[in-house]
């Protein structure tokens, strides 16, 4: 299972790099084109703004396995003894429900974009698949935030010291 996981990873990032790169690679052609030649490339905003959602929810499973989402670590020291156990799950079981809450969000946004044919503005791209990419990436990252509540139990920091149990 750890292979399978470890190739799926590697896969998401070979992935993500991709998109970068081309991105990247777009926006460079663009500017140059832009002032340059005066010709910029014709939908390369729409282009843009697709893959970089693309990029953002490819990553966010990602993101969330590792257990790397912007955390604030103002109250760590009070937050880590193992009093605050309690924090660290209900803590991830919101991480979890928010993330299925857009999850579910982006799918009725996409039944929504499906029923109206929406599309981007330039190169008239269907919204809805990118909609229910979206959805899935959620979703995923929901499930993949279950597992959180299973280390947080066990996350304790390891410099703290129980003050009962020390010696003087």
């Amino acid at each position: 299972m750890r292979v399978i996981a470890r190739r799926v990873r590697k896969l998401t990032e070979t992935l993500i790099a991709f998109l970068m790169i081309s991105m990247v690679g777009l926006t460079f052609c663009d500017v140059i084109g832009r002032h340059l030649f005066s010709r910029p490339i014709y939908g390369a905003n729409d282009l843009i703004e697709h893959l970089m959602a693309l990029v953002v929810f490819a990553g966010l499973p990602l993101v969330t396995v590792a257990g790397m989402h912007l955390t604030v670590d103002i109250f760590d020291k009070i937050l880590l003894k193992r009093a605050f156990y309690w924090w660290r799950v209900a803590t991830a079981v919101i991480i979890s429900g928010i993330l299925a809450l857009i999850s579910f969000l982006f799918v009725r946004h996409g039944q929504n974009a499906s029923m109206i044919a929406e599309v981007s503005q330039a190169l008239n791209i269907p919204r809805a698949p990118f909609y229910y990419y979206i959805a899935f990436s959620c979703g995923l990252s929901a499930v993949a935030a279950y597992p959180l509540l299973f280390k947080a139990t066990q996350s304790i920091d390891p410099t703290e010291q129980d003050p009962e149990n020390q010696k003087c």
